[in-house]
């Protein structure tokens, strides 16, 4: 195919604008292949040529293969719209739509002012066998990109590789791209992914081409027609701060099938968990066993006295004995182990204003897990325990499939929608990635899929990789990056940052569920740095980055939803920086407080990781900050109106 729009085809291509005409979208179809192209402009300058478009039968028949003109039909859309939880309240939905028609299928496209999305909808009746997707992004393969691996046994517990584009593996998306020449940043992604294998990116000679995610049997996926994959997403950005603020995928999700979403409540919460990397507890049962009775009312004691709305219980159940990776046909969900009351615990902690945040492992048994489902999510019901956090750890499912197959990709939403009718929260561990699916189903309040802190110490995490997160994972919706640990240096696990890192990941780590991921006594002795953690939200009215570098440094701004508060959180690389913003994020004529959390001037991340100053500021919208950053390290400030000297309006 030529890369000329104008190629031979065989109907003219049409164009359409995003609603601030700086994006121009180009579909047509080629004559030579017979199949649909898409390419995308910015101000005058390609980014994505010509690209190719086919999905396969298992009869190598590609189903978007045509020989007769189609039907382009044009239309926009502006509308806003509220989540009950997110990095802001209020969501707007403004694109132009452009759909080609064929009598098989239809490929929709909609561009929004920063990117665009489309996906293929097959008509028809009865089932259909799709057996690969090729889909084309043919950027400069100049460009290079921040990639963990795909279609291996760790899932997307990796730390994110820069390469040249033609020297990358086959990846996992929000795949991050620096085009060449100061082009501009892409962030390619997709949303709502229901029934249909999770799409993984190769480069190919051309720039890139979809992976799908394949079941065991090697097809991507059996349907029921008619069906409509996933949106493929495109976010476009001059500065790659701006990828952050994309809201695109969101918008490509149906609005929410929960109609009264009061009982979703984002909260914090702490667990006995961090103490089994410790070794000072077992998830098994023995001397060391951590889900006790005893120790579950010190943890609800504990949550009480500093502040903590939940508390995380993994262990409780019985199958957790000898090596637990393997239990996944041995987890029982509603028998716990003799020294755990759960009657006791559960009311106690009522009692005590503390909600229980339940666990299942599954140890990646789907199936075994299904067998017990929706019983499991009952039993804790009668308890009153309304949060959940689910595991899979195990490189496959069942043995055999992927976690992001079709296969996973089904089970996950089945859990989702189980737990939605019984008014469960589920924080999912060892996920397929988000897709914004959390629109739908608010239910989902978060995921891992990430190399988080369990990882910390030797070495595996490091300094940079809170850096890259915010353009990269964070991309795909809520993380639990399970923050907030405070004996950085005291334990056999060295982490790599400093304390006042630690409290920035709560405002540079979206997650409306955020663990308290350290042991209480950690918190006990050093009331002061903690009060930060006590006070940060966890639900946001909006959201401003500032200022920030893939890999380097990381700044953003956030309001708070049931307040006029704001905070900011920045956070660097294994290098000391410093950096100086404005606040005319602040609203006009209000006097705030600002107490800031800063590195000490010793602190490093290699040593001295605790040194902590806490100053306090009178500052206004018209201030400006500048604030040091230790190598390793980071920030945090809480900005609150000072109610005592307001500004004369």
């Amino acid at each position: 195919m030529e890369t000329d729009t104008q190629s031979h085809t065989i109907c003219e291509p049409k164009t359409i604008y995003s609603p601030d005409r700086s994006l121009s979208l180009c579909v047509g179809v080629d004559t030579d292949t017979k199949k649909v192209w898409y390419s995308l402009q910015k101000e005058g300058t390609t980014l994505i040529k010509p690209s190719l478009l086919a999905l396969y039968s298992h009869h190598e028949e590609n189903l978007l293969y045509t020989t007769q003109a189609p039907e382009f039909h044009e239309s926009s859309h502006d509308e806003t719209w509220e989540q009950p939880w997110g990095e802001q309240r209020a969501i707007r939905d403004h694109h132009t739509e452009l759909t080609l028609t064929l009598p098989s299928h239809t490929i929709r496209f909609r561009l929004f002012n920063d990117g665009f999305g489309f996906r293929y909808e097959i008509t028809g009746e009865g089932t259909l066998e799709i057996v690969r997707e090729e889909t084309e992004f043919n950027i400069s393969t100049e460009s290079s990109a921040w990639w963990i691996p795909a279609l291996g046994q760790n899932h997307y517990e990796h730390l994110y590789k820069k390469s040249e584009l033609p020297k990358m593996g086959i990846a996992h998306t929000p795949l991050t791209i620096e085009l060449p020449h100061e082009e501009g940043f892409l962030s390619i992604h997709e949303a709502a992914l229901y029934d249909y294998g999770a799409m993984n990116l190769v480069p190919t000679e051309k720039g890139l081409t979809s992976k799908i995610t394949p079941l065991s049997t090697k097809i991507i996926g059996q349907v029921a027609l008619p069906f409509s994959t996933p949106w493929r997403t495109v976010i476009v950005a001059d500065r790659a701060i701006d990828l952050t603020t994309s809201r695109i995928m969101l918008n490509l999700n149906e609005p929410s099938k929960i109609e009264d979403t009061s009982w979703i409540e984002p909260t914090k919460f702490m667990g006995i968990w961090w103490g089994m990397f410790l070794h000072y507890f077992t998830w098994g049962s023995g001397p060391k066993h951590g889900a006790t009775t005893a120790n579950a009312l010190r943890y609800i004691n504990a949550c009480k006295e500093l502040g903590i709305r939940g508390l995380l219980i993994e262990g409780w159940n019985q199958g957790w004995d000898g090596d637990w990776t393997q239990n996944g046909d041995k987890m029982n969900f509603m028998l716990p182990y003799p020294d755990f009351d759960i009657h006791t615990v559960t009311s106690y902690a009522k009692s005590q204003g503390v909600e229980i945040v339940g666990h299942h492992e599954t140890s990646g048994n789907m199936a075994h897990y299904e067998w017990q489902l929706p019983e499991a999510y009952d039993y804790y019901r009668h308890f009153g325990v309304k949060y959940i956090k689910t595991g899979y750890v195990s490189p496959r499912s069942n043995g055999k499939e992927f976690h992001s197959s079709q296969f996973g990709v089904k089970h996950y939403q089945k859990t989702v929608e189980l737990a939605a009718e019984r008014k469960i929260m589920l924080n999912i561990h060892e996920p397929v990635k988000g897709t914004g699916i959390e629109r739908t189903w608010p239910n989902l309040m978060s995921r891992e899929g990430v190399m988080g802190q369990e990882y910390e110490g030797g070495g595996a995490v490091t300094p940079e990789h809170a850096t890259v997160l915010p353009f990269t994972r964070v991309l795909a919706g809520p993380l639990d990056y399970t923050p907030g640990l405070f004996n950085l240096s005291g334990t056999s696990r060295k982490v790599s940052s400093t304390l006042a890192k630690q409290l920035a990941f709560y405002v540079t780590l979206f997650s409306p569920v955020q663990m308290v991921a350290d042991l209480p006594e950690h918190y006990d002795a050093n009331r002061d740095a903690f009060k930060f953690i006590r006070d940060v939200p966890v639900n946001w009215e909006s959201t401003q980055p500032i200022d920030g570098a893939i890999g380097e440094f990381f700044v953003v701004a956030r309001r708070d939803r049931s307040s006029d508060d704001w905070y900011v959180g920045g956070v660097t690389d294994e290098n000391e920086r410093t950096v100086t913003f404005a606040l005319d994020f602040l609203p006009e004529y209000r006097n705030y407080t600002a107490t800031i959390y800063r590195d000490g001037d010793d602190a490093h991340w290699q040593g001295n990781r605790e040194s902590l100053i806490i100053d306090t500021q009178n500052v206004s919208q018209n201030s400006e900050l500048t604030l040091r950053m230790a190598a390793g390290g980071g920030f945090a400030i809480r900005f609150s109106i000072d109610g005592e000297n307001p500004l004369p309006y």
